[in-house]
């Protein structure tokens, strides 16, 4: 994300910025709310009044408009966000659009800014940043190779030997597939993590050493119990990504869920579902409060008093985790109820 301007008194006022990969759009989407007025370059469609019987074909014309939200949708394989209501500011006010936000997308909004929404701006400024990170998962025959995303890790391919296993031209042919898939999305400032059971990594790794040894500079190496999503997981729990990127969102909220299963299981320091969490802040209990994104987002939306409750948790010395449920610690989350605290005390 790079921030363009900010323009605030206390906590409302405009921030213009720029998305600049699939992960900001998905900040955007619990960062733009309905009620925010959102400020972008589009194309629309000009009045084409005329005397004739037979008017002419109108053509769309590239304008700045300034739309008030009242929805969004969020197009991860389109790569884009779409927000759509009507318009406020430019031509047609009062008639209905839909900005297409998308990598690039030069925009402003203009809102009443929530403590957690300025904090995605910022660890997204900070995020760009960052070198990228690529986990390639691969046991004898098999891998997945997966981008870590901010909303979780996105398996880009599954690469499989032909036939047969363990030696021989197939191992080098599958090897040589494999190193085929990665270079492929390669830009230079990505770093990898090569993981999985057993030697077939280590195998891998001296093969792209061979072949590629700019590649193989820029490798680390992890051990798994398994490939695939499970694999990725484990190398999230490991911390080999927290040793590439810094604080990895990906990474505390995979330790964090972790930590509050594990005083769930031993009836501890914990309380899940928005009564027991409630109840916990009222005596003053919690250390962490563990929320999922739809979940903050729905309550937003039916006006709810989440953000003030949230205040008070602050309030109380307490920290907020946002967890993405688009990530498997933050599914967890959302069936205890969406919202759970890891406690100073048991109560």
């Amino acid at each position: 994300m790079r921030i363009l301007k900010k323009n605030l008194k206390g906590n409302e006022g405009e921030i213009a910025l720029v998305p600049q990969t699939l992960d900001d759009l998905w900040h955007l989407k619990y960062i733009i709310e309905p009620g925010d007025v959102v400020f972008a370059l589009t194309k629309r469609k000009a009045d084409s009044a005329t005397d004739k019987l037979r008017p002419e074909k109108s053509e769309k014309k590239t304008v700045r408009l300034g739309i008030l939200v009242e929805s969004l949708e969020f197009h991860k394989f389109s790569n884009r966000l779409r927000l759509h209501g009507p318009i406020e500011h430019g031509m047609d006010v009062g008639a209905y659009h839909t900005l297409n936000i998308e990598e690039g997308t030069d925009l402003s909004v203009i809102k009443v800014w929530k403590g957690d929404q300025l904090e995605r701006i910022e660890e997204a400024e900070a995020a760009a940043k960052r070198p990228k990170v690529i986990i390639v998962a691969v046991e004898e025959g098999d891998a997945d190779i997966g981008f870590v995303r901010h909303y979780g890790v996105e398996l880009y391919t599954h690469v499989r030997q032909s036939s047969g296993k363990g030696e021989g031209s197939l191992r080098d042919d599958f090897f040589e597939l494999l190193l085929e898939k990665l270079k492929y999305p390669l830009t230079g400032e990505e770093s990898i993590v090569l993981a999985g059971p057993g030697f077939t990594k280590e195998d891998f790794l001296n093969y792209v050493k061979t072949k590629e040894p700019e590649i193989a500079a820029g490798i680390i190496t992890e051990d798994t119990s398994s490939i695939g999503m499970s694999g990725f997981q484990e190398v999230l729990r490991r911390g080999a990504v927290d040793r590439i990127v810094e604080q990895s969102r990906l990474s505390r909220e995979a330790s964090l869920m972790d930590e509050l299963l594990k005083e769930i299981s031993v009836d501890g320091k914990a309380a899940y579902g928005m009564e027991e969490v409630r109840k916990a802040q009222d005596y003053g209990a919690i250390e962490t409060l563990l929320v999922a994104d739809e979940y903050l987002r729905q309550d937003r939306e039916e006006e709810g008093n989440i953000d003030k409750f949230i205040r008070n948790v602050e309030y109380s010395k307490g920290k907020l985790v946002v967890f993405s449920t688009g990530f498997e610690p933050g599914q967890k989350l959302d069936a205890l109820g969406g919202i759970a605290a890891i406690l100073r005390f048991k109560i």
